[in-house]
């Protein structure tokens, strides 16, 4: 795990396209037996063993879920079950790390529950069979998603712009020694030109419109995956929006309802 801090990077005018909210049931749940399969699947990788949080009987039980909520990636539900999320909550809020829930981690922010994370990697990783190439987090929170995506990446690089949570996010992480996250501290909008391109774009913080940035450091062929909201008039109502870049331009789809922390410019 290696740290940069992004610098003379500047602001992009956001991406013109904005979001009509939301479409209601616009990503139906498919049912088995593709999902019974993936359900199978995720029994299979974790014979319970330990005890507590650190059994993995615990983390076979959450990704059993994300299963049945129509989770079918193979290598998500084996990368959710790998994490030890309650490593990267607070003590006190251990004995809730495996519930579909989001948590605060501090300064106003929340690690997002488990069935969100999953379904905005599968989203990411749709289509791919393999692992993904580079891909760039905005909003490392607490570490945890960054963890997961080493699993999934070949190389993860991840911005915060809170100090704190930057801080506390490499403390979680230095323990697991993942060589393939880099954290980054500095303004998420402008993302990180210097890693790009992108293969993959995923962010945890929703703004009225995707910076153009992310749109030019994303890869032709790329996937981005992000919480868009409806405007200022409703700030609150966001939607998840998947952007494909192609040859012939962009591609882009709103999929359902989601709440995420705002994204905000610049850091603190």
């Amino acid at each position: 795990m290696t740290q940069h801090k992004p610098a003379g990077i500047k602001l992009r005018p956001g991406f013109p396209a904005r979001l009509d909210l939301p479409r209601a049931g616009a990503v139906p749940v498919r049912p088995a037996p593709a999902q019974a399969q993936a359900l199978a699947h995720a029994r299979a990788l974790y014979p319970a063993q330990g005890l507590g949080m650190d059994s993995s009987a615990v983390r076979r039980s959450m990704v059993a879920k994300l299963a049945q909520q129509g989770i079918e990636d193979a290598m998500v539900l084996q990368a959710m079950g790998s994490i030890e999320r309650h490593r990267f909550v607070d003590t006190a809020l251990v004995n809730q790390a495996y519930e579909d829930t989001s948590l605060p981690i501090g300064l106003g922010q929340t690690i997002s529950k488990p069935g969100v994370v999953s379904r905005m990697l599968a989203l990411l990783r749709l289509g791919n069979p393999g692992r993904m190439g580079r891909v760039l987090e905005v909003g490392t929170g607490c570490g945890y998603q960054a963890a997961v995506l080493s699993l999934l990446c070949n190389e993860v690089y991840s911005i915060e712009r809170l100090r704190g949570l930057h801080d506390k996010a490499r403390d979680n992480l230095r323990p697991l020694r993942l060589a393939n996250v880099h954290l980054l501290f500095g303004d998420g909008m402008v993302g990180y030109a210097k890693g790009a391109p992108y293969a993959g774009i995923i962010a945890a913080a929703g703004g009225e419109a995707v910076p153009q940035a992310w749109i030019d450091q994303l890869a032709v062929g790329g996937r981005l995956v992000a919480p868009v909201s409806s405007g200022a008039a409703s700030p609150a109502r966001q939607a998840l929006v998947v952007i494909d870049k192609t040859a012939q331009g962009l591609r882009q789809t709103v999929m359902e309802a989601v709440h995420f922390v705002p994204l905000k410019s610049g850091v603190a």
